[in-house]
């Protein structure tokens, strides 16, 4: 199941019943764009931008902001040609608030199976790709040495990270060769500099620490009367919190049966 991704000023469609949504011909709505969904049960609502602020947490829909002034994000075209792009959605020109205002500038981010390493697959369904000149490119639909990257969280900088090729060269920007021409992207610098230092913004609902966050929202969200049905009788307020905060942490079929038990108590004592 694949979603579109959505942007700021974009209408949210009206929901589908579930019925109506699985009666949709197969293949309605996706793209190579489209972020995977959550399980049905998460509806996955959160279509906000928020920053990586580790390793762990990059995956799904990113965008690869680069330290340029303004900032710019990476971006490839139908030919794989890779290069900078201006950001639109942006406040004072903060790299930690952009948001991407086209699907061409966002990469889907995961590791690569069994290893460390990472993949970028971007707008055309092709992967970020780096040769061992330092040129960069999206043309291939495989995975080989040079479409894989290492994310490295800078030191000393928290919230940026580092690109880095199986060549152990650095994804990095330059000035421009043409006077008011775009920054330059190359994959071939060989230390960690201010222009090799990138943020990763990230879609918050696969986040994990949001994503547990919003987990344990959803145990908590449980009505007075399914807790006094499970319970068997009336529950006053502070019975009603312990059993909601024992969803949240794990123990609430400990808690039930306590409160089980001091039913038969109270019942013949």
């Amino acid at each position: 199941m694949v979603r579109p991704l959505t942007f700021k000023g974009d209408k949210k469609p009206k929901k589908r019943k579930r019925a109506e949504a699985e009666s949709a011909p197969e293949g309605v709505g996706q793209s190579e764009l489209a972020a995977v969904a959550p399980p049905p049960e998460d509806e996955g609502d959160d279509d906000s931008w928020v920053s990586a602020e580790a390793q762990g947490d990059v995956v799904g829909p990113v965008m690869l902001v680069l330290p340029t002034e303004p900032p710019t994000c990476l971006v490839c075209d139908v030919n794989g040609k890779v290069f900078t792009d201006p950001i639109e959605n942006i406040i004072d020109a903060n790299p930690a608030s952009a948001e991407p205002h086209n699907v061409r500038q966002v990469w889907v981010a995961n590791k690569i199976y069994g290893t460390e390493n990472f993949r970028f697959r971007g707008r055309y369904g092709k992967y970020l790709a780096c040769d061992k000149h330092g040129i960069l490119s999206a043309t291939s639909e495989a995975i080989a040495p040079p479409e894989t990257w290492t994310v490295i969280a800078t030191p000393d900088a928290p919230g940026t990270f580092q690109l880095q090729t199986l060549q152990e060269t650095f994804l990095a920007v330059a000035a421009p060769k043409k006077p008011n021409g775009a920054p330059e992207v190359r994959g071939d610098a060989t230390e960690i500099s201010f222009e090799s230092t990138l943020r990763i913004r990230m879609q918050a609902r696969f986040k994990p620490k949001l994503k547990a966050t919003k987990e344990l929202k959803q145990k908590a969200k449980v009505s007075r009367k399914e807790l006094e049905d499970a319970v068997g009788r009336r529950l006053d307020e502070d019975e009603v919190k312990r059993l909601k905060k024992a969803r949240r942490e794990g123990d609430y079929h400990e808690q039930l049966l306590d409160l089980k038990s001091k039913n038969k108590h109270d019942k013949y004592g």
